[in-house]
């Protein structure tokens, strides 16, 4: 089990990367369909910022590898897509296109995936059971 941690934390840490990168680069306009027209701040300077953000995140799991670190790592991933999924129910609310996702349809479908990404961070670092005994430790510790 320990391998398939590894292993997916390794491949969560390669796409954040990649996916921060282009978030600089090539893919810049297609990010910023999934700002939302509502959210107060340009929509570049988010994809730039969220594309800063990726990036660093994207290092750090491919390189933390003790615990508890680790599973804080990836409660903070986890975090971080629970955060952007607004992003993603605007472009589906607001009909914008990007990557492919060219009808309501496909921007609806592409929303039950991001529960998926919540979920690999946090069992790819063992997050849960991390965050557990840490809350364990201090409660305790406060007898």
């Amino acid at each position: 089990m320990a391998v398939i941690r590894n292993v997916g934390q390794a491949l969560l840490g390669a796409v954040l990367t990649f996916a921060g990168i282009t978030h600089l680069t090539v893919a810049r306009s297609e990010f910023q369909a999934q700002v939302p027209g509502w959210f107060p701040l340009p929509a570049d300077f988010v994809v730039l910022a969220s594309g800063v953000v990726e990036i660093s995140l994207g290092l750090a799991l491919l390189t933390v590898w003790r615990q508890p670190a680790r599973g804080f790592l990836g409660a903070v991933a986890a975090l971080f897509f629970v955060v952007i999924f607004p992003g993603n129910v605007a472009q589906w609310l607001e009909h914008k296109d990007g990557f492919g996702l060219d009808t309501d349809t496909k921007r609806l479908v592409r929303l039950f995936f991001q529960p998926l990404l919540v979920l690999w961070a946090l069992a790819a670092t063992s997050a849960i059971s991390t965050l557990r005994s840490r809350l364990a430790g201090r409660s305790e510790a406060t007898r």
